[in-house]
């Protein structure tokens, strides 16, 4: 079954996007509490999507994605950064880093549903 990886260390967050994904997704939903976790589990499951903050304590998400980016497992998922507005360098880092789309913090529910709709992880 295909994936979705989540990480942040914000369990709030994480606890969001799961629960907005849960009831949609086709997707088995997984998530990592920061960087090093995250490359860990992505080793293991092989997520096709992963929904990648950029702000974490250990790894941030620009490191993050460039060992995802390296890992066979995760070469070729497609990585969604979540980014906070106040980082303006933020996303040039993340593109040059692997990243493929970007998903700004706030975001609603709906921004996320669409996205992953439009990334075809739901029915």
């Amino acid at each position: 079954m295909r994936s979705i990886l989540v990480v942040d260390d914000d369990p709030f967050i994480r606890k969001l996007i799961l629960t907005t994904l849960e009831d949609v997704a086709t997707m088995q939903l997984i998530e990592a509490s920061d960087g090093l976790e995250a490359v860990k589990v992505a080793e293991r499951e092989s997520p096709s999507l992963i929904l990648l903050d950029i702000d974490m304590p250990n790894l941030d998400g620009i490191e993050t994605c460039r060992r995802l980016r390296e890992l066979a497992a995760t070469a070729g998922a497609t990585i969604v950064m979540l980014t906070a507005a106040s980082r303006a360098d933020a996303e040039r880092e993340a593109e040059d880093a692997g990243a493929d789309l970007f998903l700004t913090k706030p975001f609603s529910p709906l921004d996320l549903l669409q996205l992953v709709d439009k990334l075809g992880g739901k029915a």
